[in-house]
């Protein structure tokens, strides 16, 4: 069988090779017509690389690229890919975009990719082997203080739902007194990379997608607590989570409890 550190690099290479058929359209779309096929465009043109490599790798695993699904994972081996992390981003000709895959492996993760192209950052953990950005270890945040970190979230999926959003204002509120700067942005992947870098020290998120599997698993590896918000360990099937420096995950989580 082939080994989980052979996978990583495969997956790590098939990213790679992936990432340059990203383009943005001749013109920034004024139309949803536009803007849905120029996202299409990219997350086909991705998963057309991915798919059959990662499933050549790994001989009787499945593929899912749906992104915004949620819930238990089936048995067996599974590629969880998000195609294009921030795909509006890449459109709109912005940097944050990138492109992720994790190995889930009798409904756990094993292995992570993230690849941020702009930025020449690819991301990668092993489950039980710590996490690496171009194979330099990394480590969380080292602070305590709440009101020294810098906090995120973002709309890890298109909508408009109301209470939605007013619980994700009232999050972001409760943040903004506490921490030292909320930062809401996408992709999700993208803040919770930095976190497992040290760079961020918190990020939180109402919503628990499949393409968050990896840098979930980045961030755990690099040393970081991620629970959902009643404090228990994070799970595929939670409704939500916080990922967080160990320093200030009890603090954080004591603010964001009330609102789940």
């Amino acid at each position: 069988m082939t080994s989980e550190q052979d996978l990583l690099a495969a997956a790590t290479a098939a990213v790679h090779l992936a990432a340059a058929r990203v383009a943005r359209p001749d013109h920034t779309p004024t139309t949803f017509a536009e803007l849905s096929a120029a996202l299409r465009a990219n997350d086909d043109a991705v998963s057309d690389v991915l798919r059959p490599a990662l499933l050549d790798a790994l001989p009787g695993s499945r593929w899912t690229s749906d992104e915004h699904g949620s819930g238990p994972m089936p048995d067996g081996d599974w590629w969880v890919v998000d195609p294009v992390g921030g795909n509006m981003n890449a459109v709109q000709g912005m940097p944050d975009w990138n492109i992720g895959v994790a190995l889930v492996r009798a409904g756990r993760p094993v292995l992570a990719v993230l690849h941020a192209p702009v930025a020449g950052e690819t991301f990668t953990a092993l489950a039980g082997a710590g996490a690496q950005v171009n194979g330099v270890p990394l480590r969380v945040s080292a602070k305590t203080d709440l009101a020294l970190a810098l906090a995120g979230t973002g709309q890890a999926k298109p909508g408009r739902d109301a209470a939605a959003a007013d619980r994700a204002g009232a999050a972001v509120a409760a943040m903004m007194k506490n921490a030292l700067y909320v930062r809401a942005s996408v992709p999700v992947g993208h803040q919770l990379a930095q976190v497992a870098a040290g760079r961020m020290d918190l990020h939180f998120q109402y919503d628990n997608l499949r393409s968050h599997i990896a840098p979930i698993l980045i961030v755990q590896e690099a040393g970081g607590i991620v629970t959902d918000f009643d404090g228990e360990p994070w799970r595929i099937a939670s409704d939500g989570y916080l990922a967080a420096a160990p320093g200030v995950h009890a603090a954080a989580l004591d603010i964001l409890r009330p609102l789940r």
